[in-house]
């Protein structure tokens, strides 16, 4: 059936799309919106995400509406040590906890009359108290993460004392509040199985469905240019788990690489580039900070890395790179969350050796490689195209609309 109506909660305006939340939102949004659905997306334009005037006028002009509100969702030590002492909320909850959000949010339901509401982190579930006294709308939540998980691999690789404690506090605070909210939706969207498993081992009540990051199959396009074999990564930096990982990579893998591949380069990229990387003086290793279009910084590079050791969800830029032809290289928790198998979809490392005996190989065996990038593009194409996905989510929410 065509022609329902779904409010799409954010909290962070989906774009520029070149980071795996972004795409994660908009693939979902235009899901909804080619299956015919009528999508008005409220998001929040925060302080720390912020797009410019101009453009938000400029996008998702062919959806019903899209609305925003200017939301101040910077760091503030006061707040957070307030939080910290007076609360059992995470911090992360009441950071996006806005008035002027939630008028915008009975003004939605007033004006469209949404058969679902689908809210896009955990972190926006406190406005479904509001939600439920203007409406009696189906409610979804998307999962694109387990949340407590990543900051419970964060407070272990943590070794202030003080920090430590304090990540261990908010890891608690975020299981019990992800815990508790999960049983007050309808629906809940797991982008893996692993995080769908997850929440019926810890809420068995909960009615849980997996809906990963999708590829339009019409957007696969392989690269027109001339693939050098030198390793890339592209990623938000101001996500922990990025930060770390190439951290890591730069001091122990490279110098491993280094000494059976000498010639080796390495580029990575980013918004919000730590001062740290900029200045980074290391022999293959260039650092472009933010590039203005991502697609013409992979065009000409062979070998995604991706050295992640926390985190959740699915990595959508492993997804994106094995869809343009790209070979990946990448740890046990980077590929987490895909159905892809080492040495046939991607090559797998678990130490800094690893990572250079995985380069040096692909090096020496460019044909073999070749072979797994494009048994890589042939996974994408049949798990993850977006038409499938979108279509079983939707046969899940029309069965409950009809009850």
């Amino acid at each position: 059936m065509s022609g329902r109506k779904i409010l799409i909660l954010t909290n962070r305006v989906p774009y520029p799309l070149k980071d795996g939340g972004n795409l994660a939102m908009n693939a979902m949004i235009e899901g909804y919106h080619n299956a015919g659905w009528q999508v008005y997306l409220l998001s929040m334009n925060t302080s720390r995400h912020n797009v410019k005037e101009e453009t938000l006028h400029e996008i998702y002009k062919h959806l019903h509406r899209f609305v925003w509100v200017n939301i101040d969702n910077k760091l503030k030590p006061k707040e957070i040590l307030k939080n910290f002492l007076f609360s059992s909320l995470p911090e992360h909850v009441v950071r996006f906890s806005n008035e002027g959000f939630k008028r915008k949010i009975k003004s939605a339901i007033a004006k469209f009359n949404p058969d679902v509401i689908q809210i896009e982190s955990v972190y926006l579930s406190s406005y479904l108290s509001t939600i439920r006294k203007c409406t009696s709308a189906e409610t979804v939540l998307r999962m694109h993460n387990v949340e407590y998980q990543i900051w419970q691999g964060v407070a272990r690789k943590t070794k202030n004392f003080a920090k430590h404690y304090y990540l261990e506090n908010l890891t608690e605070r975020i299981r019990n509040y992800e815990r508790k909210v999960w049983q007050e939706y309808g629906l809940l969207l797991a982008i893996t199985e692993k995080d769908a498993a997850l929440a019926l081992r810890l809420e068995s009540n909960v009615n849980v469905i997996v809906a990963p990051f999708t590829i339009d199959k019409s957007q696969i396009k392989k690269s027109s240019q001339t693939e050098k074999w030198v390793g890339y990564h592209i990623g938000a930096m101001d996500w922990m788990p990025n930060v770390s990982g190439v951290k890591w990579f730069l001091n122990k893998a490279i110098p491993k690489i280094h000494k059976s591949c000498p010639d080796f380069k390495f580029y990575f990229a980013g918004r919000n580039m730590p001062k740290e990387f900029k200045n980074i003086n290391v022999r293959g290793v260039e650092c472009l900070g933010e590039v203005p279009d991502a697609g013409a910084f992979i065009a000409d590079k062979k070998i995604l890395i991706v050295p992640i050791w926390s985190g959740g969800g699915i990595r959508v830029k492993i997804l994106e790179a094995m869809a343009a032809g790209k070979l990946v290289i990448t740890t046990p928790k980077g590929i987490k969350g895909i159905e892809a198998q080492p040495d046939k979809h991607f090559l797998l490392a678990r130490t800094p050796e690893g990572f250079a005996k995985a380069i040096k190989w692909t090096l020496d065996n460019k044909s073999e490689a070749e072979k797994i990038a494009e048994n890589a593009t042939k996974l994408v194409i049949e798990k993850y195209e977006q038409t499938r996905m979108i279509q079983n989510v939707i046969a899940h929410l029309e069965t409950m609309l009809d009850k």
